[in-house]
């Protein structure tokens, strides 16, 4: 009898067990049921996705983008001293480039400081007792906004009788240049117009100064000695490069001085090179 209560009690055991275990398992199931599933696993091959970058746009879209801010200005009137010989002196026949400027820009001023004769020393000298002091100041009370120089053309045939070199004037030239650009305004210079049928003076020598003088203008614009260049004796001249073209020459027909086909084809000249925006 001993052996068989053991036995029961041992058979007792095992489907209790059981019934535990199967309670336990249900238990868990019904866990794993309402927990979220993890996360997957990543693996260097297979890496999680970044999230895009902001796009922004590459250098030349920008340019594109801010294109609306680099419109030219709005047109105003400008404000212009004219230094000058005979070629710029209104009261002697001269100026009429800068009637043609006057006509384009109404609402603007050029004053005509020009006056016959005048070497570029003597040019500044009023320069510099009539119009602007050294720094720049102005001597009219006026608020420059250009300043034009074009002369030259009496120093080279006087080489000789009063001395004048190249070295001497644009030695002459730059001081006004200078001091333009200290008042502040721009600067527009002009070479000396083609000459060589004033054949009383003209020489071969005489030439190649003129040559020597104009290269020497030109190399200030990109020296930031002056803000425009127009190249009147390229300008003005044709088949001989030295001599005006006929049709430009003034009917006195002395080969230095042009007349008002001449001067409207160099006012042309400066109000695209200089002046388009006036008013």
């Amino acid at each position: 009898m001993p052996k068989r209560s053991s036995s029961v009690s041992a058979t007792t055991w095992l489907v209790v067990a059981g019934l535990a275990c199967a309670a336990l398992l249900a238990r868990c199931g019904a866990r794993q049921a309402t927990d979220p599933s993890p996360p997957e696993a990543t693996t260097s091959r297979d890496p999680p996705a970044a999230s895009a970058p902001t796009e922004e746009p590459a250098a030349e879209d920008a340019g594109q983008l801010d294109s609306g801010s680099l419109e030219p200005p709005e047109p105003a009137p400008v404000v212009v001293a004219a230094f000058g010989d005979s070629l710029t002196d209104g009261r002697v026949g001269g100026g009429g480039y800068l009637a043609h400027l006057r006509a384009r820009c109404p609402e603007s001023t050029f004053d005509d400081f020009g006056k016959g004769g005048d070497m570029v020393n003597m040019i500044r000298r009023r320069f510099f007792s009539q119009v602007f002091a050294a720094d720049g100041r102005s001597l009219t009370g006026k608020r420059y906004t250009h300043v034009l120089v074009f002369g030259g053309v009496n120093d080279l045939y006087s080489d000789l009788t009063a001395g004048r070199t190249v070295q001497k004037v644009s030695t002459d030239l730059d001081a006004m240049y200078l001091a333009a650009r200290r008042h502040p305004a721009k600067v527009v210079a002009i070479t000396v117009a083609p000459w060589g049928g004033f054949t009383k003076y003209y020489n071969e020598r005489r030439g190649e100064a003129t040559g020597r003088l104009n290269a020497w203008i030109k190399e200030q614009l990109g020296a930031g000695r002056v803000d425009h260049v127009v190249d009147a004796y390229q300008l003005l001249s044709c088949g001989q490069p030295e001599r005006l073209c006929p049709e430009y020459a003034h009917p006195i027909r002395d080969g230095l001085h042009f007349g008002k086909q001449g001067h409207e084809v160099l006012g042309k000249a400066l109000y695209e090179a200089a002046f388009s925006g006036c008013r």
